[in-house]
C-alpha cells in the first residue's frame, strides 16, 4: 500500500490521499487550460469560444444537480451502477441546450467527477476506467445531436442512455466477467454484461423518460430551456 492507492489481489483502489492528488491535478489542468486559453483570448472571436457565460453557468448547475441526484440511489447494484434520481437527465440536458461540443464536454467532467465518487473502488485499468467512467459518461452529451430538433430531448436522453450502458458492457466483458452470479444460467453467460448494465440503466431511463411525458414536467423543461438558450 502507498500513500495515494492501495493494491489488493491485483487491483488497485485510491485512498484519500490518492483522491486529494487526482484533483489537485485536475485543478491543475483547468488553471493551465484556462491560463492557455487567456493568452489566446484576443486572436479568438467571440462565436469560437466552446463556453459562454450563460452556457458556463448553465452547465456547472446543471452538472451540480446531476452529481447531487447520483448520490440518492434507488437502487444499488452490487458491482457497480444504481438507480438514481434521475441523474443522467441533468447531464444530458447540457447537450440538448447547446450541442454535441458543449454536451460532450460536459460529459467527459461529469465522468470524472463519477470516478472521484467512486475513488474507492477497484482501478483495474487505465482502459477499464476510460470505459467505466470517461467514455460512459461522456455518452452523455450525445443528446447535443438532438439539439434544436423535434422531441430532441427525449430521442437524446435515449441515444445516450444505450450509448452509456455499451460502453459499461464493453468494460464487464474485458473485467467484469469473474464476477458473475453463480445464480446466473451459465447458458446466458455471454450476455450477462450486457443484461447487468441495462438492467439499472434502462430502469433509470424508463422512470425519467416517464416523468418527462408529464405535462407539469415538459412545461417545466420547456422553460428552463428558454432561459438557459437565451
Amino acid at each position: 500500500m502507498s500513500m495515494f492507492f492501495n493494491v489488493e489481489d491485483g487491483y488497485y483502489s485510491l485512498t484519500p490521499g490518492g483522491v486529494a492528488l487526482f484533483v489537485f491535478i485536475l485543478c491543475v489542468l483547468i488553471l493551465l487550460t484556462a491560463f492557455l486559453r487567456d493568452k489566446a483570448k484576443a486572436s479568438r472571436d467571440k462565436e469560437s469560444r466552446i463556453f459562454s457565460t450563460r452556457q458556463l453557468v448553465f452547465s456547472a448547475v446543471a452538472l451540480a444537480l446531476g452529481f447531487a441526484a447520483s448520490y440518492i440511489k434507488v437502487v444499488d447494484m452490487p458491482w457497480g451502477g444504481s438507480v438514481t434520481l434521475c441523474s443522467m437527465l441533468f447531464v444530458t440536458l447540457i447537450g440538448y441546450w447547446y450541442g454535441p461540443k458543449v454536451g460532450l464536454t460536459a460529459g467527459f467532467a461529469y465522468g470524472l467527477l463519477q470516478f472521484l465518487q467512486s475513488g474507492t473502488g477497484y482501478i483495474l485499468s487505465p482502459l477499464q476506467v476510460c470505459a467505466d467512467y470517461v467514455l460512459a459518461f461522456a455518452a452523455l452529451g450525445l443528446s447535443g445531436f438532438f439539439h434544436g430538433k423535434k422531441g430532441g430531448l427525449i430521442k437524446g436522453y435515449l441515444l445516450a442512455v444505450f450509448v452509456r450502458g455499451m460502453f459499461h458492457t464493453v468494460g464487464g466483458y474485458l473485467y467484469w466477467m469473474d464476477y458473475m452470479p453463480d445464480s446466473f444460467p451459465q447458458t446466458l453467460s455471454a450476455v450477462y454484461p450486457i443484461v447487468y448494465n441495462y438492467s439499472y440503466i434502462l430502469a433509470e431511463g424508463a422512470i425519467t423518460v416517464v416523468l418527462l411525458l408529464l405535462p407539469p414536467v415538459k412545461n417545466a423543461m420547456l422553460k428552463v430551456r428558454q432561459m438557459a438558450e437565451e
